[in-house]
């Protein structure tokens, strides 16, 4: 079964793999932070198969941790920011 936004309405797929990227993180880093096999990270990512909507929040949980913020649909599109700690050096 595909993955829908119905089943698991947290986060998708692309969010995953963009907050990923943001943070660099491998799926073997977002694999030790979330404590969600690699698998199943590659499974959602991938949006094919079914994921257990637990699995996907404690993805998202791991990712917000690090300081991703998820953007809800505003009519453009959902979306992902990391937003810069100011005052760093």
């Amino acid at each position: 079964m595909p993955w829908s936004r119905s089943v698991a309405s947290l986060i998708s797929p692309g969010q995953c793999r963009a907050a990923r990227a943001l943070l660099d993180w491998a799926q073997d880093d977002l694999e030790i932070h979330a404590g969600v096999a690699k698998r199943t990270i590659s499974k959602f990512e991938s949006g094919v198969g079914h994921v257990h909507p637990d699995s996907v929040h404690m993805l998202k949980r791991a990712l917000e941790e690090a300081g991703v913020q998820f953007l809800d649909d505003d009519g453009h599109g959902v979306g992902v920011r990391y937003p810069e700690v100011r005052g760093a050096a």
